[in-house]
């Protein structure tokens, strides 16, 4: 299995909006990098649901349940969605602050590509901020 991190501006799609679905395809995604990443995946990996902008925080989980296909939302073949589904909300939100001084993430992706949307995370990243929402 592998793991994950999916960021979304709340104001344009957040969490509850997720929820309220329970599945949905991520969708949208305009990065060679990112659409990489969203090739990578595989059924049953996990993925961290990233609020960013305002109050940035990881708020819950999401799993693959269908790998890449296109994007139906633009005619441009080069661009592909990935299906998740909700899988648990966090016990509480994990803050970009409290990440920035985790030492354990000091080298996650977050941090060093910011404005990537979807990328890859160790176990031990994944496992850390788990940890830091008292899972």
């Amino acid at each position: 299995m592998n793991y994950w991190l999916i960021k979304s501006d709340p104001d344009t799609y957040g969490w509850n909006e997720f929820v309220a679905k329970g599945t949905d395809m991520w969708e949208g995604v305009r990065n060679y990098q990112a659409r990489n990443n969203l090739m990578a995946m595989k059924t049953g990996d996990l993925a961290l649901f990233y609020h960013s902008v305002l109050n940035p925080a990881v708020v819950g989980i999401a799993r693959v349940v269908k790998e890449h296909y296109p994007d139906p939302t633009t005619d441009d073949k080069r661009w592909v969605v990935v299906d998740f589904t909700v899988e648990r909300a966090l016990h509480r939100p994990v803050t970009l602050k409290e990440i920035k001084e985790e030492p354990l993430l000091a080298n996650i992706a977050l941090i060093r590509q910011s404005r990537l949307s979807v990328m890859p995370l160790t176990v031990q990243e994944y496992q850390t901020i788990l940890h830091m929402a008292g899972q």
